[in-house]
């Protein structure tokens, strides 16, 4: 059996407008496509990888930088990202 962890960044569905999110810099910012993150997600899982950080280059960026840099710089960020309103910014 494989187990693949998908590492989605923000991915065009419905999740920011389910979950309150439309106002944000995240809502409102680029996203991958959905079709895209699954397809990556499917080849992953079927060359039996345990992982997988789907979408794009920003987010693989993104990933690597959260091996470097410390997790109280990257709360911060994502907080100014996904707070309420920030879509305005």
């Amino acid at each position: 059996m494989t187990v693949t962890a998908l590492m989605p960044g923000p991915t065009d569905t419905e999740f920011f407008g389910r979950a309150d999110m439309s106002d944000t810099k995240l809502g409102t910012g680029p996203k991958d496509s959905a079709e895209e993150v699954a397809r990556e997600a499917f080849d992953a899982l079927m060359a039996g990888k345990d992982h997988v950080v789907a979408g794009s280059v920003k987010n693989t960026v993104q990933s690597v930088a959260g091996h470097v840099v410390p997790d109280r710089v990257l709360a911060a960020r994502h907080r100014k990202m996904s707070e309420p309103g920030t879509d305005a910014d």
